[in-house]
């Protein structure tokens, strides 16, 4: 374990649970790695959101919105597009949940097992694993991780239905609680399922400190 200041990259996915990132993930992450004396830098990717929804009456609205505009409310607007991502400024990668990873950074909320990943989103996973860094995923953000490097073990929480599509293509899908983490020694991966589950607050504030300490041992 160090002892020496990490840079963590936070990938977010707009702003919000039914569109973007979700905000408490998010917020809890970033407590998270400042709790713990570190440093932390929020991206997203500068495209347009795939859906805008009213949080209210959960009905699609005619609006468009972008998904780096969006995610810089949760930032209070210190955040880069992800095109300005640098594997070598960073020791670690996290990306928190909410809907909007799987429409916005992927398209697994469409397409399913045929999902694709948005280029800088993948390039980012790829060198960090390449490089042999953390990397931690929350909520359903581990489609991506999966889809991405294959051979992997994560958590989608409970869910047999995404736990069949990525067992297909090579991933160990592990089912655990939102207080639990899993962890991937070999590929240095962390996952945690939030939201995943019917959860309290309080519970998925307990599993994203022990997947953000459970990073910072790994480097």
């Amino acid at each position: 374990m160090t002892t020496k200041s990490l840079r963590f990259a936070v990938v977010l996915a707009g702003c919000g649970n039914k569109d973007g990132a979700e905000i408490h993930e998010s917020v809890l992450t970033l407590l998270g790695i400042d709790r713990a004396g570190h440093q932390y830098q929020c991206f997203a990717p500068d495209v347009p959101q795939a859906r805008v929804l009213n949080f209210l009456t959960n009905e699609e609205m005619p609006q468009k919105r972008n998904v780096l505009l969006e995610a810089a409310r949760i930032a209070r607007s210190k955040i880069k597009p992800l095109s300005d991502f640098v594997q070598e400024d960073f020791d670690i990668l996290v990306m928190p949940g909410g809907s909007g990873v799987a429409y916005n950074l992927c398209t697994f909320a469409v397409d399913g097992a045929k999902m694709t990943v948005l280029p800088q989103v993948e390039s980012c996973v790829r060198a960090m694993h390449k490089a042999g860094k953390p990397i931690g995923a929350l909520c359903i953000s581990p489609v991506i991780i999966a889809h991405v490097l294959k051979n992997v073990s994560v958590t989608f929480g409970k869910d047999e239905k995404i736990n069949a599509i990525f067992q297909k293509s090579g991933a160990k899908t592990v089912n655990a609680d939102a207080r639990s983490i899993v962890i991937d020694q070999d590929n240095k991966i962390v996952t945690t399922p939030c939201y995943m589950l019917d959860a309290r607050i309080s519970e998925i504030s307990e599993g994203i400190e022990k997947l953000i300490q459970q990073l910072i041992k790994m480097v």
